[in-house]
């Protein structure tokens, strides 16, 4: 078991917990069945998307049952220790932005692996990253978040833009792999300690 494969399960124990204290959250009389959906999706949403897509079946979570094994264990632990969850929210920005750093390049480079265009594979990672935290929010009545004013897909975009650039230069796959995940984080977690967003669409007319 790789380094790289224990962190894209880290990820997705991320995603699942978002999901499951999101619609727990959101209701509190929602059901362990309701949070376990919710839980799912968000963790498996934007590589399913990615894979329908780009026409690459079996999807990952089909083919690799370790994934779904994860998402249980990750919503039964969200439902036993949901206070102490609840105080970790900090901790699980931190997670987050180290899942959406880690399934961006993980798509991008799926991608590439199935022929595409380096801007659809950008295009791609960027799903792979944010689509799950996208179905979560309309779940739960939020606003997506790559709706939002603040760095998020748009790091995604960067960090897929910048893997390829260092794959074209022809560097190191796995030193490329870490820094573009650094990359995205250190953009995000910025943004976040600064208060940074893209400019306001009415602004450009």
């Amino acid at each position: 078991m790789s380094i790289q494969y224990i962190l894209e399960l880290l990820g997705t124990v991320v995603f699942a917990m978002s999901g499951a204290l999101a619609a727990s959250e959101r209701d509190k009389e929602q059901d362990w069945f309701g949070a376990a959906f919710t839980g799912f999706v968000t963790a498996i949403g934007g590589g399913s998307l990615r894979d329908i897509m780009l026409g690459s079946y079996p999807l990952v979570w089909i083919q690799d049952t370790m994934v779904l094994y994860v998402i249980i264990a990750s919503v039964v632990c969200c439902g036993l220790f949901y206070r102490v969850l609840l105080r970790l929210r900090r901790t699980f920005l931190l997670f987050d932005t180290l899942g959406i750093s880690l399934f961006t390049i993980v798509g991008t480079e799926k991608a590439l692996s199935l022929g595409v265009s380096p801007i659809i594979a950008a295009i791609m990672g960027m799903f792979s990253a944010v689509m799950g935290g996208a179905i979560r929010d309309i779940l739960t009545n939020e606003v997506p978040v790559l709706l939002r004013k603040e760095f998020y897909a748009s790091a995604c975009i960067l960090g897929a833009t910048f893997y390829l650039g260092l794959e074209y230069l022809q560097v190191d796959r796995n030193t490329n792999f870490i820094a573009s995940v650094l990359l995205i984080m250190t953009i995000r977690l910025i943004a976040i300690k600064y208060n940074l967003s893209l400019p306001k669409f009415y602004r450009l007319h």
